[in-house]
């Protein structure tokens, strides 16, 4: 063909298309569009339809202008199209910069975050490229069917496909739980949220205030809202604290990056060159003025952001931080969240746990076995021949209090262990192991629903969210529907109320209920040792139920505000407060307000609309660092309020934590109520376990501790709560003949003589 019968002017034009079309789509795509064919390519499907014109990218945009038909095609240029092709792209580019493990067993927590960093990343590039908006962030992008993408490449095989079947006994992972949802609840998963996040830039940066300006420092929000006033409670015990932390680890750890030498502390950043520090760094700054680390010319406090989570399925969207552990109460704390590691954490015999006889000479009980692999993680030693303790969660040596209560249950599990074997002498060690965990799972059920979370939340609040323990049959109130993993706002705020009741000293009394002597706070954090002194253990546990707690509100102990995690030789530690102030902004947690708003309570815009919520002067002190209302931090907002009738807490915290535990009860497939399941107890052993009493529990794993108060979380009264001896029968015992099987060879007249226990109430004392 002669080109020069084409007038000049035409011929400019038709150049300057093909070099258009050149650019964005190839020679093949392009025959395509001259041609009213059908197309078929995955690559050039819209993985995302969204509405609103002239946010496509160049290449999206100029493909969808010219084709014509195909499977899951726009031809309506008022719509956005995303197509597979660009989110492959994407993917590519972040491959330059982000290294993906691949491993071949289990996944590690800094594997995991390796996937989240790219998801992110690729979420990142589409939110820039379409000019993507809170909303299509939020609720597009993770609609987007990742495995039809490169993607699919690199999820982990528990987020892309698991296949799950019904049985008797939990997984430790938390997967399969949920039969149709089977990460629901699982370890290694996202937090999931009441409301949708609140980060500067929509997807990534902390927390901004609502003017567009930096919110006050942590610190200076730390030191001038929540000094140490030393206010106490008059009714609850420093065990509601002890509980409700070992709770806190049976749920929530979130994954971040930690000091590679001991695992204690996070990465280092204050003192590293900006070129040296880990990328997450997001330290603490300290004002110069700071009335006590100005003392030691502290500028700075480490602290780093959280991983950002791949998502079920390898969806895409806004930064979303992962939980280490199971969302479900499944006593992870005593058994881990991993099979290997259980196994690890077993005698390998009768069902039992692996103990330390360190009194066996003076007939005193075990103590937890000892940490010897990574004797430094987690614990601060005094010398090398000095070793922690091991357990089922990494962190039961943080703070004496909690080896206590580790120790505790983890006795209790070995008491149970021998009983069931009593009953049931053909039984292996998988199955007096797996039923002394579910029998004690569902105590540690039990407890907090029975005696934990009515002190906390009053009578009104658990009937209102449906968490009165049925008194006989069963409770169907399993839903499937309901995904029982862990909310940020209570990881990171909410279940954080205990910072607020913590003492400066924790007391030993004696078993006549005497005050013996009490140590500080911050010297006995990571530093359980005082339990290799034969009874102490005991001591400890008497002044738990005899110490009261500090009151429910904005003062909190310099034990934790200023020497948390003190190392030796230093007269200064960590400020627990800050902590939680940034680990909520860099979670992108919406500010007090808006989670009263969720709640349906008042909001105020104004300082003066808040008098009522809490006192004059608390009110006085937000404004005088805070630009708006709307800027409070959740768990400081939340700490601060006037507690509810009959509640140790506000109404916010008492919502979100009755909203959490709502969704705990009602999401677990293994709950212990439950009926029509593979773990389903029989009638009478239902009956059995609601005679669980936590008293019980001491009464029976200590040694020495011979009377204790009904309820040992509520300080003794001698109407309503009296104290009563172990061997009254007033506090009763669970009778396990009701676990009683027959061995297939034996007659059951056969049995019974031959255990000559057919009809007692095995005791653990």
């Amino acid at each position: 063909m002669d080109f020069c019968v084409f007038s000049v002017p035409f011929s400019k034009m038709f150049l300057k298309f093909l070099i258009i079309v050149s650019i964005f789509t190839t020679w093949a795509t392009f025959a395509q569009f001259l041609q009213p064919v059908e197309v078929n390519t995955i690559g050039s499907e819209c993985a995302l339809i969204l509405p609103g014109g002239a946010r496509s990218s160049a290449y999206d945009h100029t493909l969808n202008v010219f084709r014509v038909g195909g499977l899951n095609t726009i031809q309506d240029t008022s719509k956005t199209c995303i197509t597979y092709d660009s989110i492959n792209a994407a993917y590519l580019d972040a491959r330059k910069r982000i290294a993906v493990a691949q491993p071949k067993g289990e996944w590690k927590t800094e594997e995991i975050a390796t996937v989240g960093e790219l998801l992110l990343d690729i979420s990142i590039q589409l939110a820039r490229t379409y000019g993507l908006s809170y909303e299509d962030i939020e609720n597009g992008l993770p609609q987007i069917d990742t495995s039809r993408t490169l993607i699919r490449e690199v999820c982990p095989p528990f987020l892309s496909g698991v296949e799950c079947r019904a049985g008797k006994y939990r997984r430790f992972d938390g997967l399969c739980n949920n039969l149709e949802h089977p990460t629901w609840g699982a370890t290694m998963t996202p937090f999931q949220r009441l409301i949708g996040p609140l980060y500067a830039d929509g997807i990534n940066a902390p927390r901004i205030s609502v003017t567009g300006r930096d919110l006050p420092l942590s610190r200076v929000v730390s030191r001038t809202i929540h000094p140490d006033e030393g206010f106490h409670d008059h009714a609850g015990t420093v065990m509601v604290i002890a509980w409700g932390q070992f709770m806190d680890h049976d749920f929530t750890l979130t994954g971040t990056p930690l000091d590679p030498a001991n695992r204690n502390d996070p990465e280092e950043c204050c003192n590293r060159a900006l070129h040296l520090k880990h990328p997450y760094c997001n330290e603490i700054r300290v004002p110069d003025d700071d009335y006590f680390y100005r003392l030691f010319n502290v500028k700075c406090i480490d602290f780093v952001r959280a991983f950002p989570s791949p998502r079920a399925g390898c969806k895409l969207g806004s930064r979303a931080p992962f939980n280490t552990l199971t969302g479900v109460i499944d006593g992870n704390t005593i058994y881990g969240v991993k099979e290997q590691f259980s196994r690890k954490l077993r005698e390998g015999h009768g069902g039992l746990l692996r103990m330390n006889p360190v009194f066996q000479e003076y007939g005193l009980k075990d103590l937890l076995p000892l940490k010897l692999d990574f004797p430094d993680e987690g614990c601060t030693r005094p010398n090398k021949s000095v070793f922690c303790f091991e357990a089922g969660e990494i962190r039961v040596n943080e703070q004496l209090v909690l080896s206590c209560m580790h120790t505790l249950m983890a006795r209790n599990h070995n008491e149970l262990a021998k009983g069931l074997a009593a009953v049931n002498p053909h039984w292996d060690d998988e199955t007096l192991f797996q039923e002394s965990r579910r029998i004690n799972i569902a105590m540690i059920q039990h407890i907090t629903y029975n005696e934990f979370l009515p002190i906390l939340l009053g009578k009104e609040v658990m009937e209102k969210f449906g968490l009165v323990l049925s008194k006989e049959g069963y409770w169907d109130g399993y839903d499937p529907k309901v995904n029982p993993s862990i909310l940020d706002s209570f990881a990171a705020a909410s279940f954080r109320f205990g910072h607020s009741l913590l003492p400066t000293a924790v007391e030993r009394w004696s078993k006549a209920h005497k005050f013996i002597s009490s140590k500080r706070l911050s010297d006995l954090i990571r530093r359980p040792f005082d339990l290799y002194r034969a009874g102490v253990f005991d001591e400890y546990l008497m002044g738990l139920m005899n110490q009261v707690a500090q009151a429910m509100d904005d003062s909190i102990t310099q034990e934790v505000t200023n020497h948390l995690f003190k190392k030796d030789g230093h007269r200064f530690g960590h400020d627990l407060v800050s902590f939680n102030m940034q680990r909520g902004r860099e979670f992108g947690l919406p500010g007090y307000m808006e989670f009263r708003k969720f709640c349906g309570l008042p909001v105020s815009n104004t300082w003066e609309e808040m008098g009522g919520t809490m006192t004059n002067e608390t009110i006085y002190r937000y404004q005088s660092i805070f630009e708006h209302p709307a800027d409070i931090d959740l768990w400081s907002g939340g700490v601060s309020e006037k507690p509810l009738p009959g509640s140790m807490l506000g109404p916010t915290f008492a919502c979100v934590i009755a909203t959490q535990m709502s969704y705990i009860r009602r999401g677990d497939r293994f709950w212990y109520e439950l009926p029509n399941q593979p773990s389903t107890f029989t009638p009478e052993q239902l009956q059995e376990l609601r005679k669980t009493k936590f008293s019980r529990i001491i009464c029976d794993n200590t040694d020495l501790i011979d009377t204790v108060q009904i309820y040992p979380m509520v300080l003794p009264d001698h109407e309503i709560n009296p104290r009563v001896p172990c061997k009254s029968g007033i506090i009763p015992s669970i009778d396990l003949t009701k676990w009683a099987e027959y061995a297939p060879d034996l007659a059951p007249h056969q049995f019974n003589v031959l255990n000559e226990i057919p009809n007692t109430v095995v005791s653990f004392k």
